[in-house]
């Protein structure tokens, strides 16, 4: 692969804020999904796919510990280095050079529009993620009969994002199989969680 489209390659990667956060997490050390999604409040489904690009992109690896749990680390960091570096244009057409500055001054203040109403996103989201811990540390005081123990609360947070089947089930919540089966048979009879082919999702009365 040329140096170009190696460049532009780790560019699409770390254009993505979350990815960059992740990376930065994993230098410092190896982590587990649940230990990355608490620590940057993003949903374990969207860590899981974040990680997964990344492991085929071959930055980071895996490896699986005696309790069957995935940790991830850096296979390969990324190290770009950027720097402005002064343009001499030659050409005599000044007319020309001038339309070019132009078109690379609207270029710029474009980019800087972009750039801040995706940080204004951002700040929105963080707002979000912190009415839905509020609501979850709610959830688990006020509803102290329902829950029995955190596994059955992370268990119902894990379904709140998306359907998910038992093996995505297993690596979000790191349970073994027959401890969830024995937590989602009984939100099956009360009508929490109910089967949609492979997949387990909440009733929709109850994700509201």
């Amino acid at each position: 692969m040329n140096d170009a489209a190696e460049v532009a390659r780790l560019l699409d990667i770390l254009g993505n804020r979350n990815r960059r956060r992740i990376i930065a997490l994993l230098r410092q050390k190896p982590c587990f999904v649940t230990e990355i999604s608490d620590t940057l409040e993003l949903s374990p489904k969207a860590v899981i796919d974040h990680l997964q690009m990344m492991e085929r992109e071959e930055i980071l690896s895996c490896e699986t510990d005696d309790r069957r749990r995935k940790y991830y680390y850096l296979a390969h960091d990324i190290l770009i280095d950027v720097s402005l570096k002064e343009l001499r244009i030659t050409t005599p057409a000044l007319e020309e050079d001038e339309h070019k500055n132009d078109q690379l001054k609207k270029t710029v203040a474009m980019l800087a529009r972009m750039i801040q109403a995706h940080d204004r996103i951002l700040a929105n989201l963080e707002q979000v993620n912190h009415d839905i811990e509020t609501k979850i540390n709610d959830l688990a005081q006020i509803h102290k009969d329902l829950f029995k123990s955190d596994r059955e609360l992370s268990v119902v947070i894990a379904l709140s994002h998306q359907p998910l089947t038992l093996a995505e089930l297993e690596q979000v919540t790191e349970l073994p199989r027959a401890d969830l089966l024995e937590i989602i048979k009984p939100f099956e009879r009360r009508g929490i969680v109910q089967r949609e082919k492979d997949r387990y999702t909440i009733r929709g009365v109850h994700a509201e």
